[in-house]
């Protein structure tokens, strides 16, 4: 289910080469969301701790560096799995994935209600960040916070 043909431009290349270097961590995935105006970076499973640093010290450093909000994603090889890390720290309790008749796939996330907000994010951007995610790698239409 998971495509690997995720197409990266140069700047995105050039972002993980140094993110890389100064994390260590192995990126997988590189998104610049400029409707966030952040760049999103997806670390290969278990590589997570090591690219945010010790007290987050690499994410403020690649913040400084270059001038955007940075998020850290830790990759999944399930739809379900990727959703849940992108919208951490809210806790998710379900992720159903249901298509509809006209062939769009739509993720349905249940939370705790008292982590709603936090899976929405300030002005949606989680929940995007979340939609962004699923639909280049996965190719799921739409996640939607119930």
């Amino acid at each position: 289910m998971a495509s690997s043909k995720v197409r990266l431009t140069t700047e995105e290349i050039q972002y993980i080469t140094f993110f890389e270097g100064l994390t260590g961590a192995v990126a997988k995935d590189c998104i610049i969301d400029e409707n966030a105006d952040r760049i999103i970076f997806v670390v290969k499973t278990g590589d997570l701790g090591l690219a945010i640093g010790k007290r987050g010290a690499n994410v403020k450093k690649i913040r400084k560096l270059l001038g955007k909000p940075v998020d850290i994603v830790e990759y999944a090889d399930t739809p379900e799995e990727l959703i849940k890390n992108a919208l951490l720290p809210a806790k998710v309790k379900s992720v159903h994935i249901t298509e509809r008749r006209d062939g769009k796939k739509i993720a349905i996330v249940t939370v705790d209600p008292k982590d709603r907000g936090i899976a929405i994010g300030k002005n949606g951007k989680n929940v995007a960040k979340a939609r962004i995610l699923v639909q280049r790698h996965f190719n799921i239409d739409d996640v939607i916070i119930s």
